[in-house]
């Protein structure tokens, strides 16, 4: 990790297709002010080895442990998982919502792995349906 990592307040990286990881930043910091805990990454106009690349270096340069994603099976999701072939260090969650955000940005716990473990159950909990019917 280098010195610039070690004091970087970046626990974790947001990666998702367009302004999907910019929004989630920007709503946590409008809610709780600790934006600065998330780096964004966007995949607009990146391959698959560009996108893999420039997480390669977000986690390098920021010394982040976490990266959340958007979707699944999406192009952001297969670089982060290409990364993690060699990185074993680094925790991979796909699906990434609010209030899971919100819980990791909040969250006590020294270690961002362990703060995201927890955020994972609340993201999964804030999901709710209501009505539907004809």
């Amino acid at each position: 990790m280098s010195d610039a990592a070690a004091a970087s307040p970046v626990r974790a990286i947001i990666a998702g297709h367009g302004d999907f990881a910019a929004g989630l930043v920007s709503a946590v910091e409008a809610i709780t002010g600790k934006g600065d805990v998330f780096r964004s990454v966007s995949a607009r106009n990146l391959s698959g080895a560009d996108l893999e690349a420039l997480l390669r270096q977000t986690i390098e340069e920021t010394g982040a442990v976490v990266v959340f994603t958007d979707l699944q099976a999406g192009s952001c999701t297969m670089a982060a998982r290409r990364v993690l072939r060699d990185r074993k260090d680094v925790l991979f969650i796909a699906g990434a919502n609010l209030p899971m955000l919100l819980d990791f940005a909040l969250s006590p716990e020294p270690f961002a792995v362990d703060a995201a473990r927890h955020a994972i159950e609340r993201g999964r909990a804030a999901i709710t349906s209501v009505g539907g019917q004809p």
